[in-house]
């Protein structure tokens, strides 16, 4: 069925054309639904449904048909069923993260949007609501009928009516106009504390924040959750990396909670990467949420002051929320209505993928200065670099979502001391991206590499400590 769900998005004006026709005349049925009753009419109706959907789009049955909004690609084919995609993990060739052998959903719905509406990107961006695991095998013909034909949009988190604490160092540096600098340290292999603390201490007055990694690479070590609150206990301004891959919304509001009661200040809220290159790939991935669903949840949590089931909190945490971007792998300039979705759903700081071509960025960031979306959301730019340029090749070959163009592989291998020509030059695209309008910061990525991140930080003159030595 796969090749009759290209060609459906192919043709995805034709079949919306379709659709839009049928929803006009199905409000007609009405009266026989009501003689027959909802219950017997979804009975004869979601055998033909479900077959017709299966032949056309690989339909996975979810309840919450939505379609017209996806380019007639069914979003539920993607193995992290994101329902507000894509990924940052799409490859260079635009397949997908978890299948290398299946083209991406999220890019099949991009194209199948720009042949609905040749102007899609003056649209708004909707917001498509999580999974209700309750309509799974439902009938959505059957509300079409009855008179309720718009699919599952996801209203923005209304106005804030909850108090507003004092402002975290980070967001009080974001909200000042601040060029931040931000680092990334994943959690240790250890019950110690003292060894998250160690690496830590590298940055002490060189960041204006430490975001702490949730099982990165789908690799275990200490949790986010724990690694954050350490930081923040012995002082460390932190931001608590939150993945939907490994809790469903339940665990995850749970952990919210008890991060916010324990000082954690700042969250990113990202999907997760896939399991399978992890070291343990036999666990079962949950993605009950997406990136999307998710910061739609905290937002409602702080602002509103609620659980995603609505019920009241007695006390709601109130979070400096943040999301990821990747601006580096298809579907390229599309991806910044992603990173609109995201600022509608919540975010108030996005933080990039690794950016090691500048210019590449910079189309990218003409098309977010146009949106004014750098005026809704402080963006800060992943940057960094490893020890050579073999290791580079590695990461841009295996690691999905990392772009390295060949220049940068061909100046670092031919140097004589490669690590050093990886910093200079890692300090030249932070130098590039401080005169970008719009880039907010950087944020600074490299595994176990804390004393070469710290130097390159150093030279580059940012961070709290270089702010106050300026005059």
């Amino acid at each position: 069925m796969y090749s009759v769900r290209l060609w459906s998005v192919r043709h995805a004006r034709g079949l919306r054309r379709l659709y839009v026709f049928f929803s006009r005349l199905a409000p007609a049925l009405a009266p026989l639904v009501r003689w027959l009753g909802p219950r017997r009419t979804e009975a004869l109706l979601q055998p033909i449904e479900r077959a017709a959907k299966r032949f056309m789009f690989d339909c996975r049955e979810c309840g919450q048909c939505v379609l017209s909004a996806t380019g007639m690609a069914c979003p539920m084919n993607c193995p992290k069923q994101m329902r507000n995609g894509p990924c940052g993990g799409v490859r260079a060739d635009g397949n997908c993260e978890v299948d290398p052998q299946m083209r991406c959903v999220w890019i099949e719905a991009t194209e199948g949007t720009k042949h609905i509406a040749d102007d899609h990107q003056a649209h708004p961006t909707p917001l498509l609501a999580a999974i209700d695991a309750r309509n799974a095998g439902r009938s959505t013909w059957i509300k079409v009928i009855e008179g309720h034909p718009e699919i599952a949009f996801q209203p923005p988190v209304g106005e804030r009516v909850m108090p507003q604490s004092p402002l975290g160092p980070f967001e009080k540096a974001c909200r000042a106009g601040e060029f931040v600098v931000t680092v990334e340290v994943g959690p240790p292999d250890s019950a110690d504390p003292q060894a998250l603390l160690q690496r830590a201490a590298r940055f002490g007055g060189l960041v204006d924040a430490i975001n702490v990694t949730d099982g990165a690479g789908g690799n275990c070590h200490m949790s986010s959750v724990a690694a954050s609150a350490i930081l923040v206990a012995n002082g460390y301004p932190a931001v608590y990396q939150i993945t939907c891959r490994d809790r469903n919304r339940i665990a995850i509001q749970g952990d919210i909670l008890g991060a916010a009661a324990l000082g954690v200040q700042n969250i990113l809220c990202l999907t997760g990467d896939d399991v399978s290159q992890g070291d343990h790939p036999q666990a079962k991935p949950v993605f009950d949420l997406d990136a999307v669903s998710l910061l739609h949840i905290a937002r409602g949590m702080c602002d509103q002051g609620q659980f995603a089931s609505g019920r009241k909190l007695e006390a709601p945490p109130d979070l400096f929320i943040g999301a990821t971007a990747n601006p580096f792998v298809p579907p390229f300039l599309d991806r910044v209505a992603n990173l609109e979705k995201k600022i509608v759903a919540g975010a108030r700081f996005i933080q990039t993928q690794f950016c090691f071509d500048v210019e590449m960025f910079e189309d990218f960031m003409r098309e977010v200065r146009r949106r004014e979306l750098h005026r809704r959301a402080k963006l800060i730019v992943g940057v960094g670099t490893l020890g050579s340029a073999k290791a580079l090749a590695w990461m841009a070959d295996h690691v999905p979502g990392v772009h390295v163009p060949p220049s940068l592989l061909e100046r670092i291998g031919s140097a004589s001391d490669q690590r050093a020509e990886g910093q200079r030059a890692c300090i030249e695209i932070i130098r590039a991206l401080t005169q970008l309008e719009g880039v907010a910061g950087v944020h600074v990525m490299g595994h176990r590499n804390e004393d070469v991140l710290a130097g390159i930080i150093a030279e580059s003159g940012l961070g709290p400590a270089a702010r106050l030595r300026t005059p």
